[in-house]
């Protein structure tokens, strides 16, 4: 759990006897239950109605989700990336701020990140992307330009470079590359740390990685567990087997750190993550058996025809991306010799 001393507000009466918590959307208090997506967000800020937390989905100014986390969203909304991007600001005024993913090369967004950790009376003392995708990583470059131009010192981009498979519109190369396990640590003269932990996850793409944000048990999720929607694996840079493997060893972290909730690049705060992160293993495990059910009962066909087959629950207006992840299970099952 986050630690006391980073909760936006007091222990409140957020959960009703009905298990509800409440909000704010539209200017209008609502309720939210367990299963719609803003529950866990409204969990992790302690949302009640003398405290309430704000759902509407806006890019103008940043949102706390503890004292030590901000959220700003790019205004890149759109079918893949839902509101939009995530990025994030972890630390303090003391501190200094670190940047997780940035985002798109948008320069309204980039001066509002800058200005945001400005207002705090602070600095940016790292920026990090958690892959190479083109809604995460290029505002990295301008971001880290603004801070010089505006007399700073120069944050170092940090990640892992773009791998071979990577399409042409991904490449990415860091400053510096990240290790697995590795620790980013900002402590401020008040003595209070804020470190992040990276875990190599690659399965979405070669190059995901994840934070942890050791203090308070929170994970950075990148685009390998979003809110809502299950993210695309896209052969030869995403890999499907990766992906299930990344999912276990991110299972194995909350189980060894406490980790409870998820700050998504995508969509609002997940909580009881190792229930999610179960719930999306049983998704793309049960996706995976009609993936085989298709191409066993149509081994002559192609991409088209399996996917109206593996995905007819699902909108065909999404099969086109859809049919990414399905080569994706395609290429996996054939590895395992199952067709």
């Amino acid at each position: 759990m986050p630690r006391a001393s980073q909760l936006l507000y007091p222990p409140g009466d957020s959960w009703s006897a009905a298990g509800l918590i409440t909000g704010l959307r539209a200017g209008q208090l609502v309720t939210v239950e367990p299963h719609e997506p803003p529950f866990g967000e409204l969990t992790l800020t302690g949302s009640d109605a003398n405290y309430p937390h704000t759902l509407d989905w806006q890019s103008e100014r940043t949102v706390p989700l503890l004292k030590n986390v901000l959220r700003l969203t790019a205004p890149n909304a759109s079918f893949m990336t839902g509101p939009g991007t995530n990025s994030y600001l972890v630390g303090d005024a003391a501190s200094g701020f670190i940047v997780i993913d940035p985002g798109p090369d948008n320069a309204v967004h980039i001066e509002r990140l800058w200005q945001a950790v400005h207002d705090a009376g602070s600095q940016i003392r790292a920026i990090v992307c958690t892959h190479s995708h083109p809604d995460h990583a290029p505002g990295a470059q301008p971001l880290q330009a603004l801070c010089q131009q505006r007399g700073e010192d120069q944050p170092p981009i940090l990640g892992l470079p773009s791998a071979p498979t990577a399409a042409p519109d991904h490449a990415f190369r860091p400053d510096r590359a990240l290790h697995d396990n590795e620790c980013l640590t900002l402590t401020g003269a008040n003595g209070i740390t804020h470190t992040l932990r990276v875990i190599f996850t690659p399965g979405h793409a070669a190059n995901h990685i994840c934070l942890v944000l050791e203090e308070d048990a929170l994970l950075f999720s990148g685009d390998h567990i979003l809110n809502g929607s299950t993210t695309i694996v896209d052969p030869p840079d995403g890999d499907m087997s990766a992906y299930l493997d990344s999912l276990a060893k991110l299972d194995a972290a909350c189980a060894r750190g406490g980790i409870g909730f998820a700050l998504p690049a995508h969509g609002h705060v997940i909580s009881n993550l190792r229930d999610a992160i179960a719930r999306l293993t049983a998704h793309r495990l049960a996706r995976e058996a009609k993936v085989l059910a298709a191409l066993r009962a149509d081994p002559q066909g192609n991409l088209d025809r399996w996917v109206a087959r593996a995905y007819g629950d699902t909108p065909a207006t999404a099969w086109s991306k859809a049919k990414r992840s399905l080569l994706a299970h395609v290429e996996r099952l054939r590895k395992l010799g199952m067709v």
